[in-house]
């Protein structure tokens, strides 16, 4: 008797305590011993919820932003909210050149959304039958070689794939069956994505995606390295966690209709839905931190060409080596990239071209004073910060101290990024003022 109380389940000692009409004796429930304490489900705070993916997200990557940390975690909760959106936003994570935390986003990124999947050679006929089975999360690596010229044309069943499957409902028809038997089938084709990959993605892709643009991390931005077999047990519990405060928002969710912002076109507002709907549920800040990303990364700009942007930075530090004062004016600077027998630049490169193409990096022309002339160029510490990322550092015989009208130096979350802004009302000419406001608009 005692062997078979002790090993009995809390159900099956109330059945026994209603077949015998009264409750256990006393030494019958002192051979059961010390009932095990209820343990209530670890309290899931929705804004902790997302905070807590935020920080792990964090530790292993270097993002750009702060508001590319936020748009990530966001995008992990909405791979389980997944049956309550009508559309998934492509996660397209992208930078100018290789070594910039692509892969080891992805690597997070499987250890946290809901039923990833990695996939390396792809058949669009076996991506078909997969999300047919669903649910599952597609992550997609070098994204860049399957879009590539290269491809001949082969990539065209995964741009369908990527282009209606945002949306739910949609789906794509193929033949199936053999002989006589064969016969029309339409795959439904809805499921989220994150690609990875350098540079863009067609323009129909990267229409329906959040662009999280990663740099290459510099020497003062350290993140933790990942060791899986100590970081698995901690993500297999944040991932239950996500998905059981998804099953309690689940209903909330689904019928939510979140005040989108008024910059957002169209298909960016689609898109941010599904995300936005998440931050409202969560609560705290995060109904502004997810708005403001959403603003943020729809006007990123566009980074096409980017390894020859990369090219163009490295040509424009060997002009800096030799310029002794560590500046240059726009107009000098593309005259003497475009007189270098060495460097690809030619004519159609002008100053405002050469604005856009250094953009990307977050580097903009500004009004520089040398004596008594005021010119609207480039110095050595613009660069810096690019330098670093991309062309291991700034050479130690450049870098001076320069005088600039006015900069204002723009932080966003621990993130430097370089915004000098002209104070053209700095200039004593009027007639100067003018000029600089011209050509600061031209830019």
């Amino acid at each position: 008797m005692t062997a078979l109380l002790v090993a009995m389940s809390e159900d099956e000692l109330a059945a026994l305590k209603d077949l015998r009409g009264h409750p256990l004796t006393a030494a019958e429930e002192a051979l059961l011993g010390p009932k095990a304490p209820h343990l209530e489900p670890r309290a899931r705070s929705e804004a902790r919820i997302l905070g807590d993916v935020a920080r792990f997200v964090g530790r292993f990557v270097a993002f750009s932003s702060e508001t590319q940390r936020v748009a990530v975690a966001l995008w992990i909760v909405h791979t389980h909210a997944f049956a309550a959106a009508e559309t998934t936003p492509r996660l397209a994570i992208q930078s100018a050149e290789k070594q910039s935390g692509k892969t080891r986003l992805l690597e997070i990124l499987e250890l946290l959304c809901v039923e990833p999947w990695q996939v390396a050679n792809l058949s669009p006929a076996a991506l078909f039958r997969s999300i047919e089975l669903g649910p599952l999360t597609l992550l997609i690596d070098e994204i860049d070689t399957v879009f590539s010229p290269k491809a001949n044309g082969n990539s065209e069943d995964l741009r369908g794939l990527l282009n209606a499957g945002y949306r739910r409902g949609a789906s794509v028809g193929r033949v199936v069956g053999d002989g006589k038997n064969m016969k029309v089938k339409r795959f439904p084709c809805f499921a989220p994505v994150a690609l990875a990959g350098i540079g863009g993605l067609p323009d129909t892709v990267q229409d329906r995606s959040i662009a999280i643009k990663l740099k290459r991390r510099s020497k003062g931005e350290a993140v933790d390295k990942l060791r899986r077999r100590d970081v698995v047990p901690e993500a297999d519990e944040l991932r239950e966690q996500i998905a059981g405060w998804v099953d309690e928002h689940l209903v909330e969710l689904t019928e939510a209709t979140p005040k989108v912002p008024d910059a957002l076109p169209d298909r960016a507002a689609d898109i941010w839905e599904p995300l936005l709907a998440i931050a409202d549920a969560g609560g705290g800040s995060w109904p502004g931190r997810a708005r403001t990303a959403a603003v943020a990364l729809n006007a990123a700009p566009d980074d096409a060409d980017e390894s020859m942007n990369v090219r163009l930075l490295s040509d424009i530090r060997a002009i800096l080596e030799q310029v002794d004062s560590g500046r240059i004016a726009s107009v000098d600077l593309v005259h003497r990239l475009q007189h270098d027998e060495e460097t690809p630049w030619d004519d159609r490169l002008t100053p405002g071209r050469l604005a856009l193409r250094l953009r990307s990096f977050g580097i903009r022309p500004h009004a520089i004073r040398e004596g008594s002339d005021v010119f609207k160029g480039y110095q050595t510490e613009d660069f810096a910060d690019a330098w670093d990322r991309y062309l291991a550092g700034t050479p130690q015989n450049i870098g001076h101290t320069v005088t600039t009208v006015t900069t204002e130096a723009s932080t966003e979350a621990g993130c430097n990024r370089a915004t000098d802004v002209t104070a053209i009302s700095g200039v004593a000419d009027p007639h100067e003022r003018a000029r600089l406001r011209a050509a600061e608009t031209m830019e």
